[in-house]
């Protein structure tokens, strides 16, 4: 066999390229994830893995998507058009699955089985580090893992914490490449027109709900021996995302869109 590059290596998840593939471990959910990323292949979606199988080790095969992801990937959406174009690939992946209604029987990573009414199965970690960029241009999106059905608002809150974002100022200029510290309020705007929705309306709100939510479900999974939930858990990560949570409480006005998006 080819030489292995590891990509990644923790005591949960080894995940190595192989050629032009990607050998990544097996895991309760990876049938739904498979059967998703079947939908998206054979619904031109060009933006997802292909699945090329399982390998002789028990590893899931993908194939390898070529640029730049992981942390230099923030660079890439600190302006506005790569703000807009994080956006404008969420609505694509969005319009793409909403056909999609998973097979009996397959549960995700929650748990889940099913689609809910009015839900679809959003990618659940829609961040910059997930997407692959060529030059300026998004070309793939990494690491379904935490698919699950949702309602699409779900996927859109989720990216706007890390693309608005929801972090201070000194975050923003030592960490996520601002130049200076980010106009809040223009890129929750700027990404609900890119998306396509009617207003800004209630997205602040939203992404403290979503905020929220992961650390309620870090809680659960973590004391349910669930990794890398587990580690975090015991590495204080939930006193991390509760000080997100209070940070965004207190500087919610620096995210409120008051007119509608057009």
């Amino acid at each position: 066999m080819t030489d292995e590059e590891v990509l990644q290596d923790t005591p949960h998840r080894r995940v190595v390229r192989v050629g032009d593939t990607v050998r990544r471990p097996v895991q309760a959910w990876t049938p739904a994830v498979h059967a998703l990323l079947s939908h998206l292949e054979g619904a031109g979606f060009p933006f997802s893995p292909r699945v090329l199988g399982i390998d002789e080790q028990g590893r899931e095969v993908l194939t390898y998507v070529e640029g730049e992801a992981g942390p230099r990937s923030w660079a890439k959406v600190a302006g506005d058009g790569g703000l807009a174009a994080m956006a404008r690939l969420l609505r694509d992946y969005h319009d793409a699955v909403a056909g999609f209604r998973p097979p009996d029987g397959l549960a995700w990573y929650t748990g889940e089985t099913g689609l809910g009414d009015g839900k679809l199965i959003c990618h659940g970690d829609f961040g910059p580090w997930n997407v692959v960029w060529r030059d300026e241009r998004p070309v793939g999106i990494l690491d379904w893992d935490y698919a699950r059905p949702a309602d699409r608002l779900y996927d859109i809150a989720y990216a706007l914490e890390h693309l608005a974002p929801f972090r201070d100022d000194e975050e923003c200029l030592r960490w996520l490449a601002y130049s200076r510290p980010p106009d809040r309020r223009h890129r929750v705007k700027a990404f609900a027109v890119a998306y396509g929705l009617p207003d800004a309306a209630g997205l602040p709100d939203a992404v403290i709900g979503v905020q929220r939510d992961i650390r309620e479900r870090v809680r659960r999974l973590g004391e349910a021996g669930a990794e890398p939930q587990a580690t975090w858990v015991a590495d204080g990560y939930l006193d991390e995302l509760s000080r997100r949570v209070s940070w965004s409480q207190e500087n919610r006005h620096l995210f409120e869109v008051d007119d509608d998006t057009e």
